[in-house]
């Protein structure tokens, strides 16, 4: 039983006991009525890393491979062949353990130049560039079953480990105290464009639509705070402004990914994959905090002509995605508005049956990145992302979360996210441009995803 442990508590317990332990927190997550869970992972024994042009791999016996690549080497195989390794009998575990064993991480949005035969030439910002692919085995997991008000302790043992680390989890769950920190910002914060250079690039996005080179595009800007402090309180902060259906909190040591984000990259779940397009946003305001106001809005966002046809146009690329490995595509949720922290999103959701012999690799490449993110067509939009954004994304547009060895994947988009590198924060939105955008619209839309991380900042500091 457990009812007096949180995630965050027991989080700061093991952090400095086990350096580059993950949070990943399951939450609201309407679209499949899945169980609310928090997952810690804790002391990575393999791990698969590509920075730069070196595909890095960690294997459980220690074993170190370098593999040096170029912008036309598709990483998929490799992925796949290193999925095959990580081998348990499901007959030696319950279904609890077995649905939550394998590969913990993320793939950046950059990473696509390694799935896609497309090259971007925008300039790689140093500051903060990480590794475009970190996904690992990690040897003890905690999970928060709410549902059923328990805390799970799993341990993977072979051959070559069979150390335990059970007994010591058990003492630092029981531990009283744990060592938080203060954070505080440093200067002002900034931005890789002005209000003005980004409607600049709403008019070019405009344009390439009026043209016909795509009907829609996502263009985005990006944030920089610089900061003393722990950041893990940001997280906290987040957690509590802008509760999320995904919830994580990566540290890979020099680097770390935290944020609440709205919107599953790829859900694969009983051979059923599932894509959820977000598109379409009303900001909720102090006026429309009673039930007619927030009625009239709800109204505004259904009926708006320009935000019905980005969402749509989304709706149908997310159907083409999943047509490349499953069939009998479904629309099984179609534009249902639904309420976060600071806006109202209209949501839909797509399902397909995978088709027989189709890897979860191959159907996450094939619908990576989201439309959502990118644009449609997807290809083209993304050729044009990368003449019209000053820089690389980075992580911003990828996806994090699990990737299960018996065929489940449950990742979100990295969006309404941070990345902390070097005492600075990142982070980053963008708006769908389409022909009868207008400029300061879109610009409002960007500010609006972006005010849940600004108050986590401020909250913060009084932590």
């Amino acid at each position: 039983m457990n009812d007096l442990t949180t995630p965050i508590e027991l989080y700061l317990k093991l952090r400095d006991i086990f350096p580059n332990t993950l949070l990943l927190e399951f939450s609201n997550q309407y679209y499949l009525n899945s169980k609310k869970l928090s997952i810690i992972c804790i002391n990575s024994i393999s791990e698969l890393i590509l920075e730069k042009n070196v595909l890095k791999i960690l294997y459980p016996n220690n074993i170190h491979k370098h593999i040096f690549i170029d912008e036309k080497f598709n990483v998929r195989n490799i992925i796949e062949d290193y999925f095959k390794i990580f081998k348990f009998d499901k007959s030696t575990c319950d279904n609890f353990i077995y649905n939550y064993t394998g590969l913990y991480g993320y793939i950046s949005y950059d990473s696509i130049q390694h799935f896609e035969k497309i090259k971007f030439n925008v300039p790689i910002k140093e500051n903060y560039n990480v590794p475009k692919i970190r996904i690992g085995f990690y040897k003890n997991l905690i999970v928060f079953n709410y549902f059923e008000n328990k805390l799970n302790l799993i341990e993977y043992q072979s051959d070559i480990d069979k150390n335990t680390n059970i007994s010591k989890l058990i003492k630092l769950i029981k531990k009283k105290n744990f060592s938080s920190f203060s954070f505080n910002t440093v200067g002002s914060c900034t931005s890789n464009v002005t209000d003005n250079e980004y409607k600049r690039m709403v008019s070019d996005g405009i344009k390439f639509c009026l043209r016909g080179d795509v009907f829609q595009i996502v263009l985005s800007r990006q944030y920089i705070q610089n900061f003393k402090g722990d950041e893990f309180n940001i997280y906290r902060a987040l957690r509590f402004i802008n509760p999320s259906p995904y919830l994580f909190y990566f540290d890979y040591g020099y680097y770390k990914i935290f944020g609440s984000s709205p919107e599953s990259q790829l859900i694969v779940n009983n051979n059923i994959a599932y894509v959820n397009p977000i598109a379409g946003t009303v900001k909720i305001t102090n006026n429309n905090t009673n039930k007619n106001n927030t009625n009239k809005l709800y109204n505004s966002l259904i009926k708006d002509p320009k935000e019905n046809s980005e969402h749509v146009m989304l709706v149908d690329l997310a159907r083409n995605d999943l047509s490349k490995n499953s069939s009998d595509i479904k629309v099984e949720i179609f534009k249902k508005i639904r309420k976060f922290s600071h806006v109202l999103h209209m949501v839909s959701r797509v399902s397909g049956r995978i088709n027989k012999n189709s890897s979860i690799i191959k159907i996450f490449e094939d619908t990576f990145p989201s439309g959502t993110l990118s644009g449609a067509p997807k290809y083209k939009a993304m050729e044009l992302i990368d003449k019209i954004e000053n820089q690389n994304r980075g992580i911003y547009g990828g996806a994090i979360g699990f990737f299960g060895i018996n065929s489940i994947i449950n990742t979100a988009i990295i969006i309404r996210s941070f990345l902390s590198k070097g005492n600075s924060i990142f982070f980053q939105a963008g708006a769908g441009i389409v022909y009868n955008s207008k400029e300061n619209k879109e610009l409002e839309e960007v500010n609006n995803k972006l005010m849940a991380l600004f108050k986590s900042i401020d909250l913060a500091k009084k932590i």
